[in-house]
C-alpha cells in the first residue's frame, strides 16, 4: 500500500478519535451525573433537631422506604441546633453530587429569613425537591381558665385585651406565629409567653402558670385524653382526624387562617438538575406509598408529595406570608 494512503488512513483515525472525545467532554456535567443515580454512596438524610421528635420520626420512616426502594444505604443525620439553621447551612454548603438530602423545615425555609441575616440563601443556595409532610398544631387552654370554646377565647382576649396568654417554642416558631396570625385576623392581643421548647411549655400550661398554647397534636393528645387541658380549634385547613369535632381557626370566623407546620425536601442548588428530578420522582413515590402513608398518619404527620415547583411556589408564599406578620407585629428573634 502507498505510503501517501496510509498516511491518510491515520489522518482519519486522529480526526474520528478526536470528533468522539469531543462530543463525549460536550456532555453536559448534569447528565454524567445523572447517569450514575442514585450517588454511589450512602445517602444521608439530615435533619435540623434531635432524634425523637416529629421531624426526625417522619424522617426515619421515610429514609427507610427510600433505602428500600432504590437499594442503597440512607442514613439520617441530625445536625440539630440554631432552630434548625445548622442542618440547612450544612446542606447549603455541602456536596453537589446529590448524597445529601434535607429534611427541611417551615422555620430556616420560610420564616428564619424574615427575622434574621442567615449564612445561606433558602432560594438561591437550596433547592426544591418536593414536600414531605404537613401538620397543624391545636389550640389548647388549662381547664382552669374557664374557657371552652374558641368563640369563649376570642370573647376572653377582647373583654382584656393583654391578659390572655399562650405559650410557644420560641420566638418565631410556628406556635408563636400561630397566636400573631390570629392576634391579627381577629383582631385581638394575646400576650406571647415564648419558652425554650416544647417541654418548658407543657409544663407550665399543664401547671396552669400560662393559659393556651398552639400545641403538635402528638403531643396534646394524651393530655387532651386526660382532661388536663382542653382543645378549642386546629390551625390547619382540615379538622384534625384525632379530633373530627374539633372545628378549625378558619371554618370559626377567620376564612383563610392557616399556619401549620410543615417539611420538605430539599437539597444543594449546586446539585444538577437532572439528578434533582430523579430525586423528586423516588421521594413522591416513598411518600405516596400506602405503608408509609399509614405510619406517617399514626404520628400525626401528612404527606404531601407534590412537583419541584408546587413547593418552590408553596415555600415563596410561606415566606411572604410570615414576613409581613412579622414586620407588623414586629417579632424579633430575642
Amino acid at each position: 500500500m502507498p505510503k501517501n494512503i496510509l498516511v491518510s488512513l491515520s489522518d482519519r483515525r486522529q480526526v474520528l478519535l478526536g470528533l468522539v472525545l469531543g462530543a463525549t467532554l460536550a456532555i453536559p456535567v448534569g447528565q454524567a451525573q445523572a447517569q450514575d443515580f442514585p450517588p454511589k454512596k450512602t445517602i444521608s438524610m439530615v435533619v435540623g433537631f434531635v432524634p425523637g421528635g416529629a421531624a426526625d420520626t417522619g424522617a426515619r420512616i421515610i429514609a427507610k422506604k427510600l433505602g428500600e426502594n432504590l437499594g442503597i444505604a440512607v442514613t439520617v443525620e441530625n445536625k440539630a441546633g440554631a432552630g434548625g439553621n445548622i442542618a440547612h447551612q450544612y446542606t447549603a454548603t455541602g456536596p453537589a453530587d446529590g448524597s445529601v438530602l434535607l429534611f427541611g423545615s417551615v422555620g430556616p425555609l420560610s420564616i428564619a429569613p424574615n427575622m434574621m441575616k442567615l449564612p445561606y440563601d433558602p432560594v438561591k443556595d437550596l433547592a426544591p425537591l418536593t414536600m414531605a409532610v404537613n401538620f397543624p398544631n391545636v389550640l389548647v387552654v388549662h381547664p382552669g381558665t374557664g374557657i371552652k370554646t374558641f368563640a369563649e377565647f376570642i370573647a376572653a382576649a377582647k373583654k382584656d385585651p393583654g391578659k390572655l396568654d399562650f405559650a410557644s417554642t420560641g420566638p418565631g416558631s410556628a406556635s408563636h406565629l400561630a397566636g400573631e396570625l390570629l392576634n391579627d385576623m381577629a383582631k385581638i392581643d394575646t400576650l406571647h409567653v415564648p419558652y425554650k421548647g416544647g417541654a418548658a411549655a407543657l409544663q407550665d400550661l399543664l401547671g396552669g402558670r400560662v393559659a393556651a398554647w398552639y400545641a403538635t397534636f402528638a403531643t396534646a393528645a394524651p393530655h387532651i385524653e386526660a382532661g388536663k387541658v382542653i382543645p378549642l380549634a386546629s390551625t390547619g385547613t382540615q379538622r384534625l382526624g384525632g379530633l373530627p369535632n374539633i372545628p378549625t381557626i378558619a371554618e370559626s370566623g377567620y376564612t383563610g387562617f392557616s399556619a401549620t407546620n410543615w417539611y420538605a425536601f430539599v437539597a444543594s442548588a449546586k446539585v444538577p438538575t437532572p439528578v434533582l428530578d430523579r430525586w423528586n420522582v423516588e421521594l413522591v413515590k416513598v411518600l405516596s406509598a400506602p405503608d408509609v402513608v399509614d405510619q406517617l398518619n399514626k404520628h400525626g404527620l401528612v404527606p404531601m408529595p407534590g412537583s419541584r415547583d408546587d413547593l418552590a411556589r408553596y415555600m415563596a408564599k410561606e415566606t411572604a406570608t410570615w414576613g409581613r406578620i412579622i414586620r407588623e407585629r414586629k417579632i424579633t428573634a430575642q
